[in-house]
């Protein structure tokens, strides 16, 4: 092996454990940006809607032609298969800042002991 060879996989390899480091932690998100994170979050669920119920028309449409094109061999629908649901138009409402939601209020002060046991060192009533 020459020296060109052994440099240059030493190269390779130094460069490969600089490529491992580890990345510092991105910055928190501002209010706007994770409630513009949590819109695109709900429009992609939507999304997700509306190709569901697209994919279940032509799915209606294309069974509907199998069973027409097929009637004579005697095949008939079953009957079990549920109903497109149409997820209308889209509609997004933020959710309440947590503290117009009252998130951060405390709980009431405990006013009795979480049980009702009897103390430690009283005796167990004997069974009749």
């Amino acid at each position: 092996m020459s020296i060109r060879k052994i440099a240059f996989a030493v190269g390779l390899l130094a460069a490969a454990t600089l490529a491992q480091a580890k990345l510092p932690a991105p910055p928190p998100l501002t209010p706007e940006a994770a409630a513009k994170a949590d819109e695109a979050k709900a429009k992609a669920a939507y999304n997700t809607k509306v190709d569901a119920y697209k994919l279940c028309k032509a799915m209606d449409k294309a069974a509907a032609n199998y069973f027409k094109t097929t009637a004579g061999a005697g095949k008939q629908p079953s009957a079990g298969a549920p109903a497109c649901t149409d997820p209308g138009p889209f509609s997004y409402v933020p959710p309440k800042p947590a503290e117009a939601a009252g998130a951060h209020s405390p709980a009431a002060p405990a006013t009795s002991p979480p049980s009702n046991q009897a103390p430690a060192g009283a005796p167990t009533p004997k069974k009749p």
